[in-house]
């Protein structure tokens, strides 16, 4: 009897741990089969590329010149006197308007012993006193210019261009003119005369641009900072210069296309590239305008990984 409730017991102990086992696999078993799927996922995300996208377009490149000039009347004219002598009285200043004809300064022909009326200097033309006057009590002779007179009509830009620079400048080149007096407000200019030497002092080459309209706000004088468009690409398709890669010599971009479940992937493609100009290379075959190429983390590519597009621009 003893030994048949020995067993009972057993029996009765052997189930307990099998009714235990089964409620612990019932309760951890969801759990597990989550993390599964969640290395799972985790697993197809380690092994995607992360990459950043943009579309390439089709647009005109621009190359162009940062330099500076000053502008200039080309109406412009030096004022002298008819006698030499002192200069008793200048009547006129720097900026000033003077019209025709009008009295600016004063010369006293005197000399030791013989005594003579002051003789007058009048302005050749109308306009605006360009350059500081000679002071008061400065010899003259009939050769010394006392001041000159501009207008603002017919006003050009002197630049000068760096020698390393100087391929393709030519007449008929536009540019882009700011001034300082009016900050975020763009004027217009074309190249209309380009030296013809290049100084042998400073290594640079004069060129002279002219306004396309005249405005009454600019002036003989201004400074100005110029953008010369130099050369233009009309209608070309871009990319940023930094997806393109090379690859045995030959030029390589990556897109994004879609697998046959819709998911992202890269896609190789051999380009052939023209100019580069500020940060955006000319794509001439390989690549459709709207393709979404790659042009950050594209290194490690060959084509057909799988992509997770962080972001773009």
């Amino acid at each position: 009897m003893e030994e048949v409730k020995e067993k009972k017991k057993r029996i009765k102990g052997i189930v307990v741990i099998i009714i235990i086992l089964i409620a612990v696999v019932m309760l951890l078993g969801p759990t597990v089969l989550a993390g599964r799927r969640r290395t799972a996922t985790e697993t197809n995300e380690i092994s995607s590329f992360s990459v950043r996208t943009q579309q390439a377009v089709r647009q005109t490149l621009r190359a162009y010149l940062d330099v500076n000039g000053d502008i200039m009347s080309t109406t412009q004219a030096d004022v002298f006197p008819d006698v030499g002598g002192i200069l008793v009285s200048v009547q006129a200043n720097l900026g000033a308007f003077v019209n025709q004809g009008q009295i600016i300064a004063l010369v006293d022909p005197s000399r030791p012993g013989l005594v003579f009326q002051n003789s007058p200097v009048t302005a050749p033309i109308s306009g605006i006193i360009s350059r500081i006057p000679l002071s008061t009590g400065t010899t003259v002779g009939t050769g010394t210019a006392i001041t000159a007179i501009s207008t603002n009509q017919n006003l050009e830009i002197n630049s000068l261009i760096p020698e390393r620079e100087i391929a393709g400048l030519d007449v008929g080149l536009n540019a882009e003119v700011f001034l300082q007096a009016y900050p975020g407000e763009t004027f217009h200019a074309t190249v209309i005369r380009v030296s013809p030497i290049v100084d042998s002092v400073s290594r640079t080459k004069l060129i002279n641009l002219r306004f396309d309209h005249e405005d009454p706000r600019v002036s003989s004088g201004m400074f100005a900072r110029v953008r010369l468009n130099t050369r233009t690409y009309p209608d070309v398709i871009t990319v940023p210069s930094e997806a393109v890669t090379q690859s045995q010599g030959v030029s390589v971009v990556f897109i994004v296309q879609n697998d046959a479940n819709g998911q992202p992937v890269a896609a190789r493609r051999e380009v052939n590239v023209g100019a580069s100009l500020q940060g955006l290379t000319e794509i001439r075959s390989g690549l459709s305008a709207g393709d979404q190429v790659i042009y950050q983390g594209q290194q490690l590519l060959g084509g057909g990984e799988s992509l997770r597009i962080i972001g773009g621009r």
